[in-house]
């Protein structure tokens, strides 16, 4: 802002009144752009009002180097009064500058001053008043060290709170003291502490293979070779290790040297589709079972004789009554009359469910046997089943190595009608692994095909 124009002081008092309209008018000016005066030098300030905080908008007359806040502006102070020396009061408008003087700035407003005391550039602190960052870090780890102790301190204490409450020790009061039974009292099971836990397993449990046999193995068995060479059916079964054994085998396919077809074996299977070899096969010796009644004369091979026999003495001894053996071994000859007899009776077809043709009846192998029931006399085959006799034969024929062949319900695959009087000789070790295993037809046993037709 410059400095005023040099003029003379007013004369009249109408020029004065002049002067003091155009001083008000420069105070308003003023009052709209300030002047502050930093160092000496003379700075003007334009304001811009706006309906949020103004920004000023400086106008730097002279340039001059600031490097601290603004300085404080110095009101103007107002004129002493001039009197005259006839004593007259004189002119009371404002004094008049002299040309080159300095014009004292009027008062800023209270807006201007805090605009500028905003706008002056602020000096940046000290280094040293500045706040490290490790310091900082410092303070934040102190914290966290602090926050970590009150929250641990403070499940200390929640816990031995909670335990104290669960012990439910009993607390008396006497003499003003708390006294707390040493005797702990063990907490109330809940519903997770009655559910039973699994078993810890240690370590698991190394799996058992069973070996299993290879092909021929049963056959590579010298005391089962030897044992097939002398005849001996009872040997065979007890080297290759019992009557399971022997049948696992066979129906596995795995010990062929036990021919099923050889009607001089225990283990000959004879039905529909397998003949005796050859036809018109004998057994080599024959005998009558000793001890027991023989209606028809009949012989079985020796070693079944000898245990049909013994089962007859044990159903005696047992109280059961009298076994006796209604028909034995036949030959090709008579097994060829006994059908023709029954062809011309009832025809082929119901022929073949209750009689074999010739050279397919187990008969003719003297391993099987139709036994009746005898008190003070003998009934007939099919009153069997009813007496005291079929019952206990029933139950404990296998003891003694027999077998019921043609039980009810296996007509599809024996071929034959039920007969509870055809009983089968298979040798003890055999008959056992047949009950044991509750098989009931010497095909299934095997494990043969069925035989409900001639081929």
């Amino acid at each position: 802002m410059t400095a005023p124009e040099p003029h003379n002081p007013p004369l009249t008092r109408r020029a004065a009144r002049l002067q003091r309209e155009r001083d008000a008018e420069r105070g308003l000016e003023a009052d709209a752009a300030p002047a502050v005066s930093i160092h000496g030098e003379e700075t003007a300030v334009k304001i811009v009002a706006r309906h949020t905080v103004p920004m000023p908008i400086i106008d730097v007359t002279t340039p001059a180097p600031v490097t601290s806040a603004a300085l404080p502006v110095t009101p103007p102070q107002p004129a002493p009064a001039l009197r005259s020396r006839g004593g007259r009061r004189a002119n009371t408008g404002p004094t008049p500058t002299r040309v080159g003087a300095c014009a004292v700035a009027p008062a800023p407003t209270r807006r201007a001053a805090k605009t500028a005391e905003l706008m002056a550039p602020s000096a940046p602190p000290a280094r040293h008043a500045r706040a490290p960052r490790t310091a900082r870090a410092g303070i934040v780890a102190s914290l966290a060290v602090v926050a970590s102790i009150v929250l641990a301190s403070t499940a200390t204490v929640t816990a031995t709170v909670t335990a104290a409450l669960s012990e439910q020790a009993p607390v008396g009061v006497a003499a003003g003291q708390v006294a707390v039974s040493a005797e702990p009292v063990e907490p109330p099971p809940t519903a997770r502490d009655a559910e039973p836990l699994p078993a810890q397993v240690q370590a698991l449990p190394a799996p058992t293979i069973a070996a299993t046999p290879a092909a021929l193995e049963l056959c590579s068995i010298p005391a089962v070779l030897s044992a097939l060479a002398a005849g001996d059916d009872a040997a065979v079964i007890a080297a290759a290790g019992g009557g399971e054994a022997l049948r696992s085998a066979v129906a596995a396919g795995t010990a062929p040297c036990i021919a099923l077809d050889d009607p001089a074996r225990v283990w000959v299977v004879l039905n529909k589709t397998r003949p005796n070899a050859p036809l018109d096969y004998r057994p080599a010796a024959l005998a009558p079972p000793a001890g027991m009644r023989s209606i028809e004369g009949g012989s079985l091979r020796s070693d079944a004789a000898a245990a049909l026999s013994a089962m007859a003495g044990a159903a005696a001894t047992a109280g059961v009554g009298e076994i006796a053996l209604q028909s034995g071994f036949r030959s090709y000859e008579t097994q060829q009359t006994t059908y023709a007899n029954q062809v011309s009776v009832e025809g082929v077809e119901q022929a073949d469910l209750t009689s074999a043709r010739p050279g397919f009846s187990e008969h003719q192998s003297g391993l099987a046997g139709d036994v009746v029931a005898c008190a003070d006399g003998c009934g007939t085959l099919d009153e069997l089943a009813a007496t005291a006799q079929g019952q206990w034969i029933l139950a404990h024929a296998w003891e003694y190595g027999w077998i019921t062949r043609y039980e009810a319900g296996s007509t599809p695959i024996t071929g034959y009608s039920p007969e509870s009087w055809h009983l089968r000789y298979i040798g003890v070790e055999l008959a056992k692994a047949y009950h044991d295993g509750g098989w009931h037809t010497l095909e299934e046993f095997f494990g043969l095909p069925a035989a409900p037709t001639y081929l």
